[in-house]
Order: C-alpha cells, then structure tokens, then sequence
C-alpha cells in the first residue's frame, strides 16, 4: 500500500488511478468523487493558498493574463444611525378611555383619572426618540393609560431609582447624555395644578423613552454592528419594549431590571471594574506614540521617551554593556545605528523576534498603554461584548484575534491556550460566533473562488497545467474532474465555472486537520504547514482563517478526548467526526480583554477596527443630542 502526500494510508494509487480515470462516465465519476472525498464541502471554505512553483512566464503571454478580474472581500460603511422621530401623541390623546382597556391586564390606579387628565399636555409636546420606541410609547400608553414614574404631584421612587442608574451610565462605558432626563423639583411648585400635571406627564414619557433606550443599549449595544462592515455578523437581539414597561409599571426593583440588562458574564464585570480603575487612576508620566513606527536612521521626537524609559529600567547586565550609549545618545531624535542592540536586547528580553524595529509592541513593552487609550479599549470591549449572548457558554472556544491567540475554557478554566495566526488586513479574519460543529482528520481544501481568481488565474493564464503538477484537483460545474491544462484560463475573470481542491498532504494548505463551524464567511480553524508563523509576534498572516500552533490540542478538547486518541486518527488517513456537545465558537476582536484571573491585558487594533467603532459611536451621540 503507498500512500498520498508521505504522511498517512490514505488511499491505494492504483484505486485512485481508476475511479478518477478522466474516462469515467460522468455520473459514475461524480458518485466516485463524493465517495472518495466524503460528500464535498458544505460551504467554500478558506484557506492558504502556498505559494506556487517558480515558473517562467511565456513571451507571448501579457504577465496579467490578459485580464485583471478581482474578487473583492467585505467593506466598511459609513455609519448611519437611526434618525429620531418626532413621537405622535395625538394617536395617544385619541386612545379608548380605561373602561374598556386594549390592555386585559391593566388594573387602572388612583392615578389614572390624572394621567388622562394630562394627556391634553403632549398636545404640543416636541419630543423625539427612535422610531420603535415612539411606537412603544404610544402602544404602551394607550393601552395602559397610567404613570409609571409618578404618584401624586411628583416623581415616584420608582422613577427616582431609574433616574439614578441612567446617570451611572458611564460606569458601563455608555454615553450618559444619551439618558439625560430633566426631573421635575420636587415638593411645592409654583405653578398651577395644570401646569404641574402638563409637566408631570411630560417627564413620564422623556423618562419612559430613555429607561427604554438604556435597556436597548445595555442589551444590544448602541451600534448595530452589522451596519458598520461585512466582516461583522451577528443576530438580532430584539427587546420587548412594550413588555418592559409593563414590567417597570409592576415592580419596584428598577435598578434590578435595568441593571439584568447588561450581559451577565465575568468578562463583562471584569472590564467595568477596569474602567472604574482607569478613571480613578492618574496618566501615564511618559507617554508614547502607540502607533510609533520607527527604523533605524528615520527620526522621531518620540524616540528620547523611549530611551528614557529603557534607561530607567537597566539591570546589572543591560546597564553595563548599553549605559553608556544611552547615557550619550538618551536625548537623540535620530534613531542612530549604534541604539539597534540596545532596543534589540530590549524586544528580546520582552519576548519578542528582536529584529530592532521600534513598533507598536515595542512601545507598549515599554511604555504600556496610555490611560487614555486603555480606557477607549475599555469602553469598545464593553460595546462589544453587547454584541455577544450574556451568557457566553461552558465549554466555549474564544478566538481573539488581536492576541493572536485560540483558548478552549471550561468551567471556568482555560484548559488550551494555543497560539494563532489570524488574516491578513488585506483579507481580514470576520467577528462573529457560532457553534462547532465537526473536525476533519487530512482534510481536502476546497480552494475558494477568491483565491482561484485573484492569486491562481493570473499564473494559470500562460500556465495552465500547474495546478495538475502540484496537486490539486479541477472539477466543472457537474461535478466532473478535468485536468487543470484542458482549461482555456484566459478565457475567464471573476466568474470561474470550475472548482479547485487541493488533495491531503503535508503541503495542503489545511495541514493534517481542520476544525469546522460552518458559516457564511467560510471561516474554520486549522492546522498549517507554516510552522514559522507561530514564532512571529504579529500573526496577521493568513487568507482569513485562523490557524492554530496545536490543532491536535483543539481537536482533543472539542471532541472531548486525547491527543493520543487525535494521532491515531490521523494515522488512518481522510475521515470525518462530528462533535457531540453544544461548543460556541467566538471569533473575536477584542483589543482589551481579560485573563481567566480578570486581569485585563490590552492589545494592538490589528484592523484599525476600534477607531471605525469610535465613529459609529461618535455618529450615534450625534445623531441622538437634539432630542429633548
């Protein structure tokens, strides 16, 4: 028995030569295709394409091709908040009296009388809020024609509980003037009976449409995150505004509910505790530029900062052999050759390559984060994490991808913590989550469209037959293999009518396994043959998936067994298992995030992400501050 690609018994040549005999007739070569490669793949995933052959290119052959189709990844948007409507109260004033409530469970109070008494008040009343919650509004009032927040001729505890937890509101990294809320002064007013109740009920729906867009807030973010790019993806999380008022008119623990709106998990805590932290804390002495970007010879009015704190820091061993350099060239804005060994020996000593170019991890090894900038961190991460299900899940694998790094948590403990590398800003790894669903043992790596127009084509153009040389496999449309060289290539751009995948090797793309939770980014983990990558410390490196250092680790913890269990599958060549229990999966992009001891560790904003977050904020609080 041979074997394909000198890793393990996949399948004997000579039964390979026969049921892929280009000869076949075509519905037995499909049925032998599925047979042999286990039914296809689901979705196109993506992978990593090696790179090809060197070749010569043909004299006679344009080096484009002849064309210059892409296919394009996601973008981002401009962000467009939601515009304010004016709330209609009219439809409120025409509303049935409380004899016969829309409402079956309205029990009408002592208040009622007043309330419908003051509902003459909105009649010219300019007030605007989000168009669903204008609807809640008048849905809600109509069909409970009462005060929530007021008893007598001023607000209640109720609205004086709820008035305090929206003034919190930056505890929680939320924007309070979005909550503002002009009470009432309590006690004796100057003004007529009428007057009062005109403001009394006023006040009751200002405070009713903010503790609503608190809760929606609390509960979903104040973005929609779908909205700002294509490389978010994430489900509704609807809230039952009408059902929430109900529920604050028949309690008296506002603060209970208001606060259950936040998700619920330590990450979420642990953050908010940071963000208390940061804000009671003083700045950074020195603080540096964390986008530095500086060679040796280029100039910077950063640099003296830098070499002030790698002065201050000098042990025995260090001091003696740079002191007296940085003691002569401290105060240089030019980055002289004779400072490469010092910020060399400096990276090395803080675990990084130590290659002398001063950039953003070197800077934070040195100078941390500014305060500033942690708090912003902070304050997206918590945005964020509105994004995710309160409860995150147990066991759970958490991807984050500015740490470059892939942990498998359980119980509370992270059992696996495997290093990552993640896509590059030019094909960026997606934020989402999902649930894992199978792992594949030497998988086959369907190469997607993308790949196959931007990076095959152009080289299949005056080389047709390279794909048959290194591998891969060409199918038509039915499903037919075809040599690679009986393609006229040129004859396409963006739309290629064909498929390629790549056979299980030790060159494929996907290594010895993947770890699938299908979606519609077409996003899995998987093993490399790049091993390299792994000791780099910025790992932005793939087509989009994330790869992970120990794949046989993950594998092991997914599907509830051992490594050992994993290198024995893998000596059985292509196989498929599916994994039994409930996994969520969160690809995520946190550049603040907390350890397994709530420590919270800050990282570099790899995609430039958490400033386009930043804007749509800034557009949302816009969009919101002339409302009344």
């Amino acid at each position: 028995m041979k074997f394909l690609g000198n890793r393990a018994t996949l399948l004997p040549l000579a039964a390979v030569a026969a049921t892929l005999a280009f000869g076949v007739p075509q519905a037995g070569a499909q049925g032998l295709f599925e047979m042999l490669f286990g039914g296809g793949i689901r979705h196109a995933p993506q992978g990593d394409f090696p790179p090809p052959p060197k070749y010569r290119a043909r004299p006679d052959v344009p080096a484009n091709g002849g064309g210059g189709a892409r296919i394009s990844g996601p973008s981002y948007y401009t962000y467009k908040a939601d515009r304010l409507v004016r709330v209609d109260f009219t439809a409120l004033m025409a509303a049935p009296q409380p004899a016969s409530p829309q409402d079956a469970a309205f029990v009408p109070s002592l208040t009622s009388n007043a309330f419908r008494e003051a509902i003459a008040g909105l009649g010219d009343y300019e007030f605007y809020a989000e168009p669903n919650i204008a609807k809640a509004l008048i849905a809600y009032y109509s069909a409970n024609p009462d005060f929530i927040w007021v008893t007598g001729t001023g607000p209640n505890i109720r609205a004086q509980d709820a008035v305090r937890v929206l003034g919190e509101a930056a505890s929680y990294g939320l924007a309070p003037a979005d909550y503002t809320v002009e009470v009432p002064v309590a006690g004796v007013s100057t003004a007529s009976p009428d007057e009062r109740l005109k403001e009394l009920v006023r006040f009751e729906m200002a405070l009713s449409a903010r503790v609503l867009r608190y809760a929606h807030d609390a509960q979903s973010g104040r973005v929609d995150p779908n909205r700002m790019t294509g490389y978010y993806d994430f489900p509704p999380k609807p809230l039952d505004m009408e059902g929430a008022l109900k529920t604050l008119a028949h309690t008296q623990q506002v603060r209970t509910y208001l606060e259950s709106r936040h998700p619920q998990n330590p990450e979420y805590q642990a953050l908010r505790v940071e963000l208390e932290a940061l804000q009671a804390s003083a700045e950074n002495e020195i603080v540096v530029d964390p986008k530095l970007l500086l060679k040796p010879g280029e100039t910077s009015p950063e640099l003296p900062k830098l070499l002030t704190l790698i002065a201050r820091n000098l042990d025995d061993e260090t001091g003696g052999d740079y002191g007296e350099t940085l003691a002569r060239l401290g105060t240089s804005e030019v980055y002289d050759p004779e400072l490469l060994p010092v910020i060399k020996a400096v990276q090395k000593r803080a675990g990084m390559k130590g290659d002398g170019v001063i950039g953003p991890r070197t800077v934070a090894s040195l100078a941390g984060t500014s305060k500033a900038d942690k708090i912003q961190k902070v304050q997206v991460a918590l945005e964020e994490l509105r994004w995710l299900p309160s409860d995150l899940g147990s066991p759970r694998v958490f991807i984050n991808q500015p740490a470059f790094t892939a942990s498998y948590i359980d119980n509370g403990e992270e059992k696996l913590k495997t290093r990552a590398v993640i896509g590059r800003t030019t094909n960026q790894t997606a934020f989402f989550y999902d649930q894992i669903e199978q792992v594949d043992f030497h998988p086959y790596w369907g190469v997607p469209q993308s790949i196959i127009v931007n990076e095959m084509l152009p080289r299949l153009r005056s080389d047709p037959g390279y794909l048959d040389r290194a591998g891969y496999e060409v199918t038509d449309s039915r499903g037919k293999r075809i040599p690679s060289s009986a393609v006229d290539w040129g004859a396409y751009g963006a739309k290629i009518p064909y498929s390629v995948r790549q056979q299980p090797s030790e060159a494929n793309a996907l290594g010895e396994l993947k770890i699938l939770f299908p979606n519609k980014h077409a996003i899995y983990m998987h093993d490399t043959p790049q091993k390299s990558f792994f000791e780099r410390d910025m790992r932005a490196l793939s087509h989009g998936c994330v790869r992970l250092q120990d794949p046989r680790g993950m594998a092991a913890a997914v599907l509830g067994t051992s490594v050992d269990y994993i290198a024995e599958k893998l000596k059985h060549g292509h196989s498929t298992e599916n994994v039994t229990r409930t996994i969520p999966v969160y690809v995520a992009y946190f550049t603040a995030w907390p350890d397994m001891s709530d420590k919270v560790e800050y990282f570099n904003d790899v995609y430039d992400r958490d400033t386009k977050l930043q804007q749509a904020l800034a557009a949302t609080e816009a969009m919101r501050s002339p409302s009344t």
